[in-house]
């Protein structure tokens, strides 16, 4: 399937709109991630026949008491060509990447993926 056309900054406007949109129990650990848009994840990232949205990168908060100062932050990277191509209409890709940036801070989180399919997040 071709991808849904939609420039890089109009993608970047629905992450932004998507942020906002988190459930206010997330800021914190907004605040301590850089979100970032790429177009594709880098080769070898994937699995033959698997198609990666999105991709958190760092220790789950869980795992730590917070970021080191000086410290790079943990990041969720999410893959514009990807979720392009999962949606069938350009209408789709806002709760698209509402659910794939809810379903990378929940692994920030240290939520599960049972948990994250629970809570509709997958």
């Amino acid at each position: 399937m071709s991808p849904v056309p939609m420039s890089h900054e109009e993608f970047e406007d629905l992450v932004r709109d998507a942020m906002d949109s988190l459930p206010d129990w997330t800021a914190p650990i907004l605040q301590e991630l850089a979100v970032l848009v790429e177009d594709a994840p880098a080769p070898g990232t994937t699995q033959p026949g698997t198609t990666l949205l999105g991709l958190y990168r760092g220790i789950p908060a869980t795992a730590h008491g917070g970021r080191v100062a000086g410290s790079m932050p943990d990041t969720i990277s999410l893959y514009r060509l990807p979720i392009l191509s999962v949606c069938t209409r350009r209408e789709d890709v806002p709760a698209r990447v509402l659910k794939v940036l809810g379903h990378e801070v929940g692994h920030a989180m240290g939520i599960s993926e049972a948990e994250l399919r629970e809570l509709g997040w997958f």
